[in-house]
This record gives C-alpha cells, structure tokens and sequence, in this order.
C-alpha cells in the first residue's frame, strides 16, 4: 500500500513541476518582442554613436585642413622675396601641398558611411595622409641648403 502512494506523489510532483515550469507560447512571444525592442533599441543608440563620431572627425579634420590652408598663405609671403630659383623650388612644393590637401578635404567629403568596419579603414588611411602632409608642412619650412 506504502509502494503505490508514494508512486502516485512522484508523478503527481513530477506533472505538476511539468506544468509549471512551462511557459505558455504567449508569454513566449511577449518575451522575444521585449528582446527584438531591446535589440532594436541597442542597435539605433550604436547607429547615433556612429553618425556622431563621424561628424566629430569631419570637424576636426576640416580644421586641420583649414590650418593648413593658412600655413600655406603665410609660407607664400614668406617666400614673396626669395631669389628666384629658391622661390620657383618653393612655389614647386607648395602646389604639390596645396594639391594634397585639396585632395584630402575632398576624400573626407566624398566619404560616406558604409559601416563600422569600412569606418575604421578609413579613418586609419586618412589619419595616416594626414600625418605624412603635417610632416611634408613642417620639412617646407626647413632649409637644406648647406
């Protein structure tokens, strides 16, 4: 008699365990559109970051453009009185200056945003460009005349 009754409790306690561990299907579906929000939610805030930082790097990257536009006005009225060789070498590098930096305002400008990691590629190149054309800046000044 004792073997029967506990039997009949494990598959009571077994069925009801059963039960009420298991989710009914719509409390599933509230809880995979709580997830797709949340998600949804997450993925908007990275898209703003992205935009943001994008916008920031254009701003400050067409300051450095500027300033260098006005490094090259000062060095073409410091070479206003040069000979005329030296001055012919200098207008020379100048253009050639002027030219990169042109190229690279219209790089930065024509960039639009494909994704993070083309983003990364992108900034890596052009940061690269900009630091070779603020050394090629600070060799203009520089006589090598020996």
């Amino acid at each position: 008699m004792k073997k029967p009754a506990i039997t009949l409790s494990a598959i009571i306690f077994m069925v009801g365990a059963n039960l009420t561990s298991c989710d009914s299907p719509k409390s599933k579906v509230e809880d995979a559109k709580v997830n797709v929000t949340e998600a949804e939610n997450e993925l908007d805030q990275a898209n703003q970051e992205y935009q943001t930082e994008i916008e920031n790097y254009r701003m400050e990257t067409a300051t450095k453009i500027s300033d260098n536009d006005i490094i090259i006005a000062d060095f073409k009225k410091k070479i206003a009185n040069d000979k005329k060789d030296a001055k012919a070498k200098s207008e020379k590098k100048i253009a050639e200056l002027e030219q990169r930096n042109r190229e690279l305002k219209q790089k930065l400008d024509n960039y639009k945003a494909e994704g993070k990691d083309q983003w990364t590629t992108f900034k890596t190149e052009f940061n690269h460009d900009m630091d070779e054309l603020s050394k090629a800046f600070k060799d203009l000044g520089v006589n090598n005349v020996k």
